[in-house]
């Protein structure tokens, strides 16, 4: 998955679907869930001595949802877009806007043939 924690997302399906971009503070399983901030709020219903809840009650909380459901902000775009991955002139794998094809950030360092001397 090409989301990674602290990316803006749109939420584009589902009862929290909106234009609004959002940060995700969690990637889960492997990829395929994200945890995005005043999305998918539930109730929980805990017991007295709780430790977010010591009088017990209802905790109001965020559950994931599956990362098939949101797409990446690009803020020069100003809409939701894909990703995509390619090699910088240094030889870094980054991630990029396949809309603007501008460049959001480094996901590993220069190796092998890639390195230039």
């Amino acid at each position: 998955m090409k989301i990674k924690r602290g990316d803006m997302v749109l939420v584009t399906a589902g009862d929290d679907r909106s234009s609004t971009p959002r940060p995700v503070q969690q990637v889960l399983d492997n990829g395929q869930k994200v945890l995005i901030e005043g999305v998918n709020l539930v109730y929980k219903h805990v017991k007295r001595g709780h430790p977010k809840s010591p009088q017990g009650g209802r905790l109001r909380m965020e559950k994931p949802i599956q990362s098939s459901n949101v797409v990446y902000y690009c803020t020069s775009c100003e809409q939701g877009v894909k990703l995509g991955y390619r090699f910088n002139e240094n030889g870094e794998k980054e991630r990029y806007c396949r809309k603007c094809s501008n460049g959001i950030g480094v996901v590993s360092p220069a190796r092998g043939k890639h390195i230039q001397s």
